[in-house]
């Protein structure tokens, strides 16, 4: 779709009408985005019930999507999506939001970033982990280059229980590359997420020294750049000493957060802030699956990827107008793997 395909404003949307291309949205105040971030919040509910999709992981991405497109000047800066569940928001913003209906149909959308359907699309990737090692080598082209372009990374919790992960963490922290991951941490892969790391990222967030003390440092320091270097040495030793381990510090990548992932304007001055840095670090931000639609956030699991349903009952039309299918081949697959 070309830069000069805009729709006209959707009347039930008054910002996002406005809003065809991250260009657009770029335009907004701080202020509007809030609400922008309602309106696109509602449009994807009302789409997905309308033709199916994923649905809950969008949900909860929403605000990240947003945040990343104002701060960072894509498609110019790359924008690289590990697990493309999470991506309705993005492509929305990105030329596609009057074709969001056809999405999973025969000459529609691709439910995935898809690299010949958008110059937005970085990376094409379906399922997880692959993101870090792709900016990694990103960065690296653009250092070669002289490039001044920016390389954001946006990886679920559940993508970083993957090794694959650790492997470009490894690299990225000895490369020193400029690259921004933002973890997107909502304790869920399609199921709930388990393991270690699982436990190890919920001690952060549950640290609440560390949090304190890290907000009123920030609040106290910030107004004496001259100590920069001291506070950054405070900031390390207050982390071995409060933090359940410093798993990304000691790869080379620095560690910011954890942050409410559903504060749009908290999150765009984060982003400002820690845009210009020209190192490997990571944002921790805390999401939930599924945010804004009750159903969805109470069953993130059934919500994952729906058909169409009814808005008031979340009643799947399928099961409501069709009679009972066959098993597909996935569970008798499955459960067959069970029974062995």
């Amino acid at each position: 779709m070309s830069r000069n395909d805009r729709s006209e404003p959707h009347r039930n949307y008054p910002l996002l009408g406005r809003v065809n291309y991250p260009a657009d949205l770029r335009q907004l105040s701080p202020q509007e985005l809030p609400q922008f971030c309602k309106e696109i919040r509602r449009y994807l509910i009302e789409t997905v019930a309308d033709c199916g999709g994923h649905f809950a992981a969008g949900l909860g991405a929403i605000e990240i999507t947003a945040a990343l497109h104002y701060v960072f000047e894509t498609p110019e800066d790359r924008l690289v999506w590990d697990v493309g569940h999470q991506t309705y928001p993005h492509k929305i913003i990105t030329g596609r939001k009057d074709r969001l209906k056809t999405i999973r149909r025969h000459k529609g959308l691709a439910p995935f970033p898809k690299r010949g359907e958008s110059e937005y699309d970085t990376f094409g990737v379906g399922h997880s982990s692959t993101s870090i090692s792709a900016a990694t080598g990103m960065a690296l082209a653009i250092r070669n280059r002289r490039g001044k372009r920016k390389v954001v990374v946006v990886i679920g919790d559940g993508g970083m229980t993957s090794g694959m992960a650790y492997e470009a963490m490894n690299h990225l922290g000895t490369t020193g590359s400029d690259v921004l991951i933002v973890l997107n941490d909502n304790k869920m892969s399609i199921s709930k997420n388990v393991g270690a790391m699982t436990d190890y990222l919920t001690r952060i967030i549950s640290s609440k020294p560390y949090t304190s003390v890290m907000k009123s440092g920030k609040r106290l320091l910030r107004p004496v750049p001259p100590v920069s270097n001291v506070i950054q040495r405070a900031k390390e030793h207050l982390k071995g000493m409060i933090v359940p381990g410093t798993l990304f510090e000691e790869l080379g990548i620095h560690y910011y957060g954890p942050l409410d992932g559903h504060n749009v304007r908290q999150l765009v001055r984060t982003l400002e802030r820690l845009k210009p840095l020209d190192m490997p670090r990571l944002l921790h931000i805390v999401t939930r699956k599924g945010k804004g639609y009750p159903r969805a956030e109470s069953d993130p699991v059934g919500y994952h990827a729906v058909g169409s349903f009814d808005l008031s009952t979340g009643i799947s039309k399928t099961k409501k107008t069709m009679p009972a299918s066959p098993p597909t081949y996935s569970r008798v697959f499955g459960d067959w793997l069970c029974d062995m």
